[in-house]
């Protein structure tokens, strides 16, 4: 199961009964626009004990069409890489430290 923002906040609600909905709400906007911008000038993001972001620029290529089998241009474009972190990593997979 996927998590979306509406749960994220629920959760985040539950954790800080204290602050108000749309503040949490605004709380992850600002956080999420400013990973956008990052990723946008072609800079990382580094989320401590979960992982890391970067913007990649993908090649320019022709690929075949599965279906038809026809050649196919793809025009350059910017994709995200994400890493994540070896504290992640070893919560995943039930390791020690």
């Amino acid at each position: 199961m996927a998590i979306v923002k509406s749960e994220l906040i629920k959760e985040l609600k539950k954790s800080f009964p204290n602050f108000f909905v749309q503040d949490l709400n605004k709380v992850i906007e600002i956080i999420l626009k400013e990973i956008k911008d990052t990723l946008r000038r072609n800079e990382g993001v580094e989320l401590r004990n979960f992982g890391t972001f970067r913007s990649n620029i993908q090649k320019a290529s022709i690929r075949r069409n599965p279906k038809t089998g026809q050649k196919v241009s793809v025009p350059q474009k910017k994709t995200i890489k994400w890493k994540m972190s070896k504290d992640l990593f070893k919560k995943l997979n039930n390791e020690k430290e």
